[in-house]
């Protein structure tokens, strides 16, 4: 299937969510580095280029940080992104995602995306975001059989995802649950940055 879909013009767009809290310490150990705020091949933080496509596939998206994140704040607002400082987000993935459900409950849906993957491209995103057409639908990519992000949530999913705790996010709920399946063709879905390596262009 081509990843070019378009969203339906006709349905509620779903919030975009840019998970962007997290501290990256595998990226460096000594905490000297901010991982989303190194660059890439054009001179831009890798978080500018996660929140600027997210921004360019969805209006407004909406991004979790930690409170004090200031220069992750002024580079999410360059990229188009609206930001939520949450102290929560301290207590990992989950807990941050939560805060971003919690501040849009009143959204037709969710598509969470991660900061250290830039990569993914805008069309894509749209297509994840137009496959959740039932209330309860979850969508997700695939590449190679693996499923990647970012993942798509209807608003059934409302009062679950304002429950999430801790650093494991909705993984538990993504293994449990059917999902809608985007096959497509970008390995992108599945790079994000964990090493100082990982930031090497795509080939």
């Amino acid at each position: 299937m081509d990843d070019t879909a378009a969203f339906p013009s006709a349905r509620p767009v779903p919030q975009g969510i840019l998970l962007a809290a997290g501290l990256g310490s595998r990226f460096d150990p000594s905490g000297r580095q901010d991982k989303l705020l190194q660059t890439l091949a054009d001179g831009r933080p890798l978080l500018w280029h996660s929140a600027h496509h997210l921004a360019s596939a969805l209006p407004a998206p909406l991004a979790v940080i930690r409170p004090g994140q200031d220069v992750r704040r002024r580079v999410l607002e360059a990229a188009g992104c609206r930001v939520l400082e949450a102290a929560s987000a301290c207590a990992g993935m989950g807990a941050a995602l939560a805060a971003a459900v919690q501040a849009s409950t009143e959204a037709s849906g969710w598509v969470v995306a991660l900061g250290d993957m830039p990569w993914i491209p805008p069309d894509l995103i749209r297509r994840i975001a137009a496959a959740i057409d039932a209330p309860d639908a979850i969508a997700a990519p695939f590449h190679a059989a693996q499923r990647g992000h970012p993942v798509a949530f209807g608003p059934a999913w409302l009062q679950t995802l304002c429950g999430l705790q801790g650093d494991s996010g909705a993984r538990d709920l993504l293994r449990r649950r059917t999902l809608i399946r985007i096959d497509c063709t970008s390995p992108s879905i599945l790079r994000d940055v964990d090493l100082p390596d990982d930031l090497a262009a795509p080939t």
